[in-house]
Formats: structure tokens, sequence, C-alpha cells
């Protein structure tokens, strides 16, 4: 059967339209996990920022900070029990317990994950002086997933909430 002008119209608006949408989506690539990390399912780092507390709590929880550091779009609902999408909704959850300026934790999955499976993020905010050690730990998500996380945790908030925060 030929398709008619019509149906060649319609499929080639459709295949734009999603292309489009394709190209609106971010793009945050997945790295393999090596042979080594294939079964961690728990990440944990210690990391130094300059300012305080306070000012990195909020830099996370604030969607105008988050957009403006990550360069994608953020909704956020900065209360216990609200939800966040960040990257243009590429990492969706809710914020489970926060204490200002001390603790965030979330339920948090990337949309490409299969509904329902959460992994557990907690950022605790320690005063050093004037500056913060954060100690960061993401828990429970699927084996297999550890190296592309890993990075991602690097790639799109720490390098960019350092140097937004500097």
């Amino acid at each position: 059967m030929n398709p008619t002008r019509r149906h060649t119209i319609v499929g080639l608006t459709t295949m734009a339209a999603a292309s489009l949408t394709r190209a609106q989506q971010p793009t945050m690539l997945e790295k393999p996990s090596t042979p080594a990390h294939l079964s961690l399912t728990a990440i944990h780092y210690e990391i130094d920022f300059k300012p305080s507390p306070k000012r990195l709590y909020e830099a996370i929880l604030d969607q105008k900070q988050f957009t403006a550091f990550s360069g994608v779009p953020a909704t956020i609902d900065p209360t216990p029990g609200g939800s966040f999408s960040q990257f243009g909704g590429v990492i969706v959850g809710r914020n489970i317990e926060l204490v200002p300026s001390q603790r965030i934790v979330q339920a948090w999955r990337p949309a490409r994950w299969t509904p329902g499976i959460y992994s557990i993020v907690h950022f605790e905010f320690n005063p050093r002086g004037a500056e913060t050690t954060m100690i960061f730990d993401h828990t429970g998500f699927p084996a297999g997933d550890y190296d592309s996380l890993d990075s991602g945790w690097h790639e799109h908030y720490w390098e960019p909430l350092k140097k937004f925060l500097a």
C-alpha cells in the first residue's frame, strides 16, 4: 500500500516534531560502568566549597540559582515533600528532609529509569570557617549506573557549582 500525500506529510511532520523535541532536551551522556564498578550502588564524596553552608544550600534548592549554575531549566519546590525537575526534566524527584543550611535529603531519579525507581541523595553541609565541607552520599541506585552517575555529579553539579559560587 502506497502512502497518500497526507500520510507522507503527517509522517514527516511527526518526525520533525520528534526531532525538535529531542533537540530541545538536554543530553547527559551515559557512561557505561567499568567491570570494577558494575555492582556498586552508592557514591560518597567529601567536597570543599568556598561559600558558607547557607549559600551552598540555597544554590542547590533555589530554581533560579540551580538554572544559573547548571545552564539548564530547573523547577524546584524548596519545601519538604516538594518536587523538583532539573536539567529540563532529565532528573526528577522529591525533597524528603530539609534542614536549612545543614541538610538536604532527596528521593532522586533520572527520568530514564523505570517509573517508581528512586535512589536517595543526601547533602550534609558542615561549616569550616567561612567555607563548607559538603558530605554527599548517593545510595540505592541500580547496579551498573555508578560510572555514569559519578561522572554526572562532577560534570553537572560540582564543577559548575564551584564556578557559580566563586
